[in-house]
């Protein structure tokens, strides 16, 4: 059994510091990235607005990645938009693309995804389901299977802008897709984004990989939490601050 402070070792080399604000400005991203680096380590990425993009990039040390957003968070069915905005991270030399599938239209996903694919060749590719707006877990798994058809690096839940996010149900039947995949299993990772705020939130995920992928896969190169409120809890659990006693919220089914 792990302690909280390992939870929040792994959680603060593979968390993905988030800024997606509708009102993000310069100054604001050039604070999230002051906090990348902090006494207890460094955060894997910082996730930012392609227009952010090159910013981040400048003012991140080369050992923290940039990734950035394309086609979100609507999720459209728009090729040439989608792609334009990877062209803006491409262009601003970030390491990684978290696009967002046409949910609401499946049969343009396929070629939606390949066509990013294609304009992001050689960097990090993650695939948001947004799996709380899915129908059931067919409709989950259905997209999985055509996230990782596409050559996608990373199943990620959701965007966090969605009434519902990340939730254990939605993480078992991405790492179940990533694991019942020969081609996928020991490469593909999986990053659950919205509403993980605390230690003991991230725990959740950390322990569901662990059982369907194994303890390899808890590295920044399979395993990315989406998160901004978490890094302040993080750092709390590292700092020895005591904790509050946790209570359980419901769990909606996705």
């Amino acid at each position: 059994m792990t302690s909280l402070s390992d939870d929040a070792r792994i959680a603060l080399a593979c968390l993905d510091l988030t800024l997606l604000g509708d009102t993000d400005t310069p100054a604001d991203v050039e604070r999230l990235c002051a906090r990348a680096e902090g006494r207890f380590g460094r955060v894997a990425a910082v996730c930012v607005w392609p227009r952010f993009a090159a910013l981040a990039r400048a003012r991140l040390p080369a050992a923290v990645r940039v990734a950035a957003v394309a086609n979100f968070p609507a999720g459209g069915s728009d090729i040439a938009a989608a792609v334009a905005d990877v062209r803006t991270i491409v262009d601003a030399g970030a390491q990684e693309v978290d696009v967002v599938m046409p949910w609401r239209e499946p049969a343009a996903a396929p070629a939606l995804l390949d066509a990013v694919r294609q304009a992001c060749r050689g960097l990090t590719l993650k695939v948001i389901l947004e799996t709380g707006a899915l129908a059931d877990d067919d409709a989950v798994r259905r997209a999985c299977r055509v996230a990782l058809d596409a050559g996608a690096d990373f199943l990620k839940t959701s965007t966090g802008k969605a009434p519902v996010n990340a939730t254990p149900q939605a993480a078992r039947l991405l790492l179940q897709a990533i694991a019942g995949d020969a081609a996928a299993r020991g490469r593909v990772g999986f990053k659950p984004a919205g509403g993980i705020r605390s230690v003991a939130d991230a725990a959740v995920y950390v322990g569901l990989v662990r059982e369907h992928l194994g303890d390899a896969a808890l590295t920044p190169a399979r395993f990315r939490i989406g998160a901004s409120a978490l890094l302040d809890d993080i750092e709390a659990v590292l700092a020895g601050v005591p904790r509050p006693p946790e209570t359980p919220a419901p769990v909606p089914r996705y």
